[in-house]
């Protein structure tokens, strides 16, 4: 990226569309073993139409995202709120813009505003972070 000022974007992260295996390799993963990610009758008594993404995983997908553009030691804060639920087959976009420079603790960083998108434009999460150039 050349010079870094207010709205600029980093290189944003596209996922493959959401899959069962996905959703079950995530639960081994991270430990989350709530059958509504991965059990659809399970899910569907819950009145939900079929299991969903666990929100850790769209978090993570910011995470990778963010450590595409710089390394993790230069991670200095990172938060979201749940804004939606990302449904199995769903094409999960994480994208960050610069909204603010500054200069902390002698470090120059960037204050960026996250989110990860569904196709159809829904944000399922939005956040931001903070990341020293």
């Amino acid at each position: 990226m050349s010079e870094i000022k207010i709205g600029s974007q980093i290189p944003s992260l596209q996922l493959p569309p959401i899959s069962r295996h996905s959703l079950a390799l995530y639960c081994g993963a991270s430990g989350d073993h709530n059958p509504i990610h991965v059990d659809a009758d399970f899910a569907k008594q819950a009145g939900m139409p079929d299991v969903f993404a666990h929100g850790m995983l769209s978090m993570a997908y910011l995470g990778r995202m963010l450590t595409n553009w710089q390394p993790q030691s230069k991670l200095r804060k990172f938060s979201t709120r749940f804004a939606a639920i990302t449904q199995v087959r769903d094409v999960i976009t994480c994208t960050g813009t610069v909204v603010e420079l500054l200069e902390e603790e002698g470090e120059r960083r960037v204050r960026l505003e996250i989110a990860a998108t569904k196709a159809s434009g829904e944000q399922t999460l939005i956040g931001e972070a903070l990341v020293a150039l």
